[in-house]
């Protein structure tokens, strides 16, 4: 008898067409990316939410986001009603896709009541795209990285 040898792609079938829609969907409630939260500030004014950066005193001051909320997700729960506003969405970042602190404020915003989103990549990706950021001694950009961000065009055109 011969095996029949499956790949390991489609050992485990795609899911039905409607459960794969859900499940996207469901993630995009959840997710934002850089490129999007970048887009959405670069367009000017109101971008209709609030960039909070969840890191630490230190990881702030080597850069952020220009206009995000500092608030570390250790003391969400005691700050974020001085800082936010709950009928504003929230989108939370850290340092980058190897770290769960935008995660863990995500989740502890949601529990206080607000309406949150995860930005995926972090402020590594924000960095490596070209983006510019702040520190205490100014504004810098770097040069985009370009297996995370094309080179030569506006956008990944995703």
């Amino acid at each position: 008898m011969t095996a029949i040898t499956v790949n390991p792609v489609l050992r485990v079938a795609p899911a039905a067409p409607a459960e794969a829609v859900a499940h996207f969907r469901a993630g995009l409630a959840f997710h934002t990316d850089v490129s999007d939260v970048a887009a959405a500030l670069a367009a000017g004014g109101d971008p209709g939410f609030v960039v909070v950066d969840s890191r630490s005193t230190e990881a702030w001051d080597q850069g952020h986001i220009p206009g995000a909320v500092h608030l570390p997700t250790a003391l969400v729960r005691e700050q974020a009603a001085d800082l936010l506003d709950r009928s504003v969405p929230v989108v939370t970042y850290c340092w980058g896709p190897g770290c769960n602190g935008a995660a863990r404020a995500a989740l502890a915003l949601a529990e206080l009541g607000y309406p949150v989103k995860e930005m995926l990549g972090g402020f590594e990706y924000w960095v490596r795209e070209g983006l510019e950021f702040e520190t205490w001694q100014g504004r810098e950009r770097r040069a985009p990285d370009p297996l995370t961000a094309p080179v030569d065009a506006g956008d990944c055109g995703c």
